[in-house]
């Protein structure tokens, strides 16, 4: 009887572990970041608005044109 059986599976759940383990990881911070954009206050701002607002309005970029 040989052991060629248990050295490739052994090499296989060697490579599928960690492989498992990175793609979890991965689609746990896909959640994380989609979780973090649905309260992060910063994205819902109101008031001066973004840079490319201010520059489609034709306002004066303060930092830039004094």
């Amino acid at each position: 009887m040989t052991h060629l059986p248990f050295i490739a599976a052994s090499y296989a759940l060697g490579v599928l572990v960690p492989l498992l383990f990175g793609i979890a990881a991965f689609t746990r911070m896909g959640t994380a970041r989609r979780r973090l954009a649905a309260i992060d206050p910063r994205t819902h701002r109101t008031g001066a608005g973004s840079r490319a607002q201010r520059a489609q309005s034709g306002a004066p970029n303060v930092a830039h044109d004094a």
